[in-house]
């Protein structure tokens, strides 16, 4: 039975990864600041009270237990944190993954590490391509940033030990059921934070729903065997989630309130941009919503981990 670490398994994609894993035969520890009571008091499950910054304490976790894989999603999951990431919290994050990755692959034990990256990283492409794992880097937030030298932090590591089998999953925002801040920031004007529809909502985003994640890291951990799995990975949901999509799913589920419907002429999205400014929020809040790219309906290529997993889950069938 191989023993797999993950940082922040009480977090939201944490515990359901944590779950996961026991359901396929591993042992898991979860590493936290906070215990999490989805998979309290399951067989092959344990919990150790631990945050990024303590160096000690990762160390004696890796001397205690023999970790064959690891998968970070602590200090860089995005919804265990603020909406809000400072300039402050990328620097602590960034010494904080470089030791992270280094005393890891340095366990004899070690075979794969795998970091929760997103798909934030990318520059917005002009076209409506679909964003490849090869695409243009372009990090315009601080929690892009974040991410990005965690990103790097590993590849430059991953020289060092070649013989880890190192994965960068780069994740489009997430959502489940019962977690749903990603879909509501999509249709949430960020100037009055009012509930908005462009015409009949038929505009979409790239979305990932958690479980499609758990499902390519299951698959990952599962059939990568040599270094030629290595490298990135783009995750997310096989079609785009409308706006229309995500006010039926709330309405059906929740109490949402009133959503205003937009109209401005013919095109109204095209005479939003001509108005609409990103303001300073835009670098700091990672659920910003930039009005003027709606229409583009950018998709994430996942034609490369779909080879691994097939991606399932939906708004629709999510659980």
């Amino acid at each position: 039975m191989q023993t797999v670490l993950v940082t922040g398994g009480c977090g939201l994609m944490g515990q359901y990864i944590c779950s996961g894993l026991i359901k396929k035969g591993y042992e898991v520890i979860a590493a936290d600041k906070e215990e999490g009571f989805y998979n309290m008091g399951k067989l092959h499950y344990t919990y150790i009270p631990w945050t990024p910054e303590d160096k000690e304490g990762f160390e004696k976790i890796l001397e205690e237990h023999e970790i064959n894989i690891l998968i970070h999603a602590a200090c860089t999951v995005d919804n265990d944190l603020s909406s809000f990431v400072t300039e402050t919290e990328v620097n602590a994050s960034q010494k904080c993954d470089e030791y992270i990755y280094k005393c890891a692959m340095s366990s004899e034990s070690m075979q794969k590490v795998i970091s929760i990256s997103t798909e934030k990283v990318y520059a917005f492409p002009k076209s409506r391509e679909p964003i490849r794992e090869d695409a243009d880097i372009k990090t315009t937030s601080n929690y892009a940033v974040m991410k990005y030298e965690s990103e790097k932090a590993l590849v430059n590591e991953m020289r060092n030990h070649k013989n880890v089998i190192c994965c960068i999953a780069r994740v489009a925002p997430v959502y489940s059921k019962e977690f749903t801040d990603n879909l509501m920031a999509k249709i949430t004007d960020p100037k009055d934070k009012t509930k908005f529809v462009l015409g009949t909502g038929q505009y979409g985003f790239q979305m990932c729903c958690v479980h499609n994640l758990v499902d390519f890291i299951l698959c990952f951990v599962k059939v990568a065997e040599d270094v030629s799995f290595a490298g990135n990975y783009n995750v997310a949901d096989k079609t785009l989630t409308t706006a229309a999509d995500i006010i039926s799913f709330m309405r059906t589920y929740y109490s949402l309130g009133t959503v205003i419907q937009k109209s401005a002429g013919s095109n109204p999205i095209s005479k939003i941009k001509k108005i609409f400014k990103p303001d300073k929020e835009y670098k700091t809040n990672y659920r910003y919503l930039d009005m003027t790219k709606l229409e583009n309906n950018n998709m994430l290529d996942t034609t490369k981990a779909s080879k691994i997993v097939t991606f399932r889950w939906d708004i629709n069938n999510t659980k």
